[in-house]
């Protein structure tokens, strides 16, 4: 790992992840790019009715001021660390900004949403994971010794998810870690008896010619599943793929990634599944 991408919002949570990027940063020899979006606009930026090109220059000084301050950290000494300032909120910059730097990871704050909000609204993080081609590792609390000792990746195991899996198991060795491996079972459409979840899992790790034991974990929604079955194992952290469906798509189907992302309490990496 060589370079690292942190959103900025100057929040609690963007600390968070600010924290656990400068650890590994330090164990990893790597830089860190700090990105910062103005919440200024197309529309506001080029008027010329009203509004003065000169205010669209202060906003981004009072930027680059407070960005500073906000990097003036002791557990950010001897590590390279670059501010970045973006004048629009446009969450596919994030990634546009990851791929320029040639970054492998984007480690973001989050407090999740719940209930309306995040139907309408969603989290800053729930668009950064959305558009990211590279794993989005999310953190919801301080972590001042940040370390990942039993990683849960959670997938269906089709074969779409192979590359995503690739990356997570190559996540969990450049961090040491265990990785355990679970299958959901859920009651409904998506149900399948124990027979073709053992076929469907060896096909699987046939394909990914590796010999690791996978959990079958059964509750009523994939979601819950993940949460419960990660937190009754003590992992430190989930790793879980994500199709990063937009539009009309997410809305009606959702993204199981996005929403385990959102409302687990512990460290969550998404994987984007390549189409």
């Amino acid at each position: 790992m060589k370079t690292i991408v942190v959103p900025v919002d100057f929040s609690e949570q963007s600390e968070y992840a600010l924290k656990v990027a400068a650890s590994l940063a330090k164990k990893h020899k790597a830089e860190i790019l700090a990105l910062h979006m103005l919440e200024l606009n197309q529309a506001v930026i080029t008027s010329s009715e009203g509004y003065h090109p000169e205010q669209t220059v202060f906003f981004i000084k009072l930027a680059e001021k407070r960005f500073k301050d906000f990097l003036n950290k002791d557990y950010l000494e001897g590590i390279k660390t670059t501010p970045i300032v973006k004048h629009y909120k446009v969450f596919s910059e994030v990634d546009e900004v990851a791929k320029k730097h040639g970054a492998e990871l984007i480690v973001m704050g989050s407090h999740g949403t719940d209930g309306l909000k995040e139907i309408f609204v969603g989290s800053n993080a729930e668009k950064v994971v959305r558009n990211s081609e590279i794993p989005v590792l999310v953190i919801k609390s301080p972590m001042d010794n940040f370390k990942i000792d039993r990683f849960v990746f959670a997938c269906d195991f089709k074969l779409e998810n192979l590359p995503a899996f690739e990356k997570a198991r190559g996540f969990a060795e450049m961090l040491s870690a265990e990785i355990d491996l679970v299958y959901i079972n859920t009651p409904g459409d998506s149900f399948l008896s124990t027979a073709d979840t053992y076929e469907r899992i060896n096909t699987f790790l046939h394909k990914a010619n590796i010999g690791e034991q996978v959990e079958i974990y059964n509750d009523y929604s994939v979601e819950r599943g993940i949460l419960n079955y990660s937190e009754n194992n003590s992992a430190d952290a989930i790793g879980i793929p994500t199709h990063g469906r937009k539009g009309l798509a997410h809305f009606f189907m959702g993204s199981i990634g996005e929403d385990v992302a959102n409302h687990s309490k512990i460290p969550v990496v998404t994987f984007k599944i390549v189409n």
